[in-house]
């Protein structure tokens, strides 16, 4: 992992990214925030965007949990995009991670799994063997994904949902906290409940 990293966002998500790289000893060389609401952050000083030119050198980590406001300034940002994975998440060699994303503590990676840009799996997730995540998606706590289970991009797997084997969960869509997932679903829906239905189809943001 490289080091003097940026983190951009000085969220409650930026706290436990910090917590990865310092438990990695990778030093922060700034935490950034459009909007800070604070000088500081678990003793480290936030800067006003406008006072930062990002280079295209600059490592960088976008420390906000929002996966929309993660896409977009993925793509308005020219950085060296980096990944963070705390110490104590089991991730498999055989898996594939790519930029941007975080892998908090406790959580469990199995092989053959592939995990996009900017993805964030939280604390104590499980993500089985075989299993396609794509970029911009939040394994929230405790969620369990099966084998062979697909998320689609931008999407939110909430907080103890569980997920059986081989389903295919859309972009952009929002499984609910304890949810369990038994069938397919569409793009940008929300699902809540055991099993899991869908409550609402989102409006589509994103084409």
């Amino acid at each position: 992992m490289e080091n003097d990293v940026i983190l951009y966002g000085a969220s409650g998500h930026c706290k436990v990214i910090i917590d990865i790289l310092e438990c990695s000893h990778v030093s922060i060389k700034n935490i950034v925030d459009d909007n800070p609401k604070s000088t500081i952050i678990l003793g480290k000083s936030v800067v006003h965007s406008s006072e930062i030119l990002l280079q295209p050198t600059d490592n960088v980590i976008l420390s906000i949990g929002n996966n929309k406001v993660r896409k977009k300034l993925s793509n308005q940002f020219k950085v060296n995009f980096v990944k963070a994975i705390h110490p104590s998440a089991l991730v498999s060699k055989h898996t594939s991670i790519e930029e941007g994303t975080v892998v908090m503590a406790g959580a469990i990676i199995n092989p053959d799994t592939t995990i996009g840009k900017h993805c964030i799996i939280n604390s104590a997730a499980v993500v089985e063997h075989d299993c396609i995540i794509e970029d911009f998606v939040h394994i929230s706590p405790n969620a369990s994904l099966a084998g062979g289970v697909e998320v689609g991009e931008g999407s939110q797997i909430g907080i103890g949902a569980t997920v059986i084997q081989g389903i295919k969960i859309g972009k952009w869509s929002v499984i609910g906290a304890g949810a369990v997932i038994i069938n397919d679903v569409p793009d940008n829906s929300v699902v809540v409940g055991n099993p899991g239905k869908v409550i609402k189809i989102k409006q589509n943001e994103y084409h």
